[in-house]
């Protein structure tokens, strides 16, 4: 497994590397905790490794924490933010209830971290570092993260229940959302590539196996043996909503591009996923994706490099939290 990925990652380092070089200008840094709190790459990959010992499901649970931060009004740690009297976050949002999860796992990060350098590490960089290496740990590219990101101050949930993709949406609006975060329809295919690894409810897209677009049908672009399969894991009572299954079936816990061949074979779980099919253009980049992993490694890393830069907070904006789950009083 090792030599697989050693190509791929140190391929995907060099091209990230030469695409991103004139960002290191800014108040992001590569080396930004490097004095500060060296211990920091230590201390994530040893408790991220704990945490995959004990649930194999939380490397696709923590990358998606990531995307559902950044995706909300830029990458500040919002969605981490516990309910307070001066607003009501995204924990709640729709999108989010009962289906985000990781938040233990960075909190455990965050003590840690506070025990070894207090006051330094931002929990919005945590969410970023551990998105990368969970990637890693799943056998997919490594790139390198740009740090000095600070925590924001507030969270909203009507802006997660806005700003969020939605798996019922059509390819155009997840796109203008996309757009909206200064991310394309590459980005699009790319992300959603992601879901390479993980589960997703069976809510999300029982309407595929039963009444697709009130057809009263199940979807006919739906390969048949999947929805046999995916019937009897999900029947059609409220009972079956909150039960999962797995956006992969191929390669549920690696990351690899088995989700583009999926798609290819109208394999795909979700509506959003199966739709790329229907553009010409995200169809041509699900062929390519389908035919070379290294193709999508590098252009993964790229694209997650630059989600992990969606409106950022540096300088003296924002604030370097002691809890993840709560806006620290000075």
């Amino acid at each position: 497994m090792a030599s697989r990925n050693l190509c791929p990652c140190l391929t995907v380092f060099f091209c990230v590397i030469s695409i991103l070089s004139p960002l290191t200008a800014g108040q992001l840094d590569y080396s930004y905790y490097e004095r500060a709190c060296p211990s920091l790459p230590r201390i994530v990959r040893w408790n991220l490794w704990a945490a995959l010992r004990n649930d194999s499901r939380i490397a696709a649970s923590l990358l998606r924490l990531h995307f559902h931060d950044c995706f909300v009004n830029g990458c500040d740690g919002s969605v981490l933010l516990d309910d307070t009297n001066d607003f009501k976050g995204e924990k709640n949002a729709a999108p989010n209830r009962n289906s985000v999860r990781g938040f233990e796992t960075i909190d455990i990060i965050k003590a840690d971290l506070e025990r070894a350098c207090p006051s330094t590490v931002s929990c919005v960089d945590i969410l970023t570092l551990v998105a990368r290496e969970v990637v890693v740990m799943s056998g997919g590219p490594f790139w390198p993260v740009l740090l000095g990101r600070r925590d924001g101050l507030t969270a909203s949930e009507k802006a997660a229940n806005e700003q969020l993709p939605s798996p019922f949406e059509p390819l155009d609006k997840i796109e203008a959302k996309f757009t909206d975060k200064g991310l394309d329809l590459r980005d699009v295919v790319v992300l959603s590539g992601a879901h390479t690894i993980g589960f997703a409810q069976c809510f999300t897209f029982k309407r595929r196996l039963f009444n697709f677009q009130n057809s009263g049908k199940p979807d006919p672009n739906l390969d048949s043996s999947m929805l046999s399969n995916l019937q009897s894991t999900c029947p059609d009572t409220d009972g079956s909503n909150s039960k999962i299954a797995p956006l992969d079936i191929q390669s549920v816990t690696r990351f690899d591009n088995a989700y583009y061949i999926n798609l290819m074979n109208n394999s795909g779980l979700l509506e959003s996923d199966q739709a790329l099919m229907s553009n010409s253009q995200t169809a041509d980049m699900v062929k390519s994706y389908s035919l070379y992993p290294y193709l999508f490694y590098k252009d993964f890393a790229a694209s997650m490099v630059k989600l992990g830069n969606v409106g950022v907070l540096t300088g003296q904006t924002g604030q370097i939290r002691k809890v993840c789950s709560s806006v620290s009083s000075n």
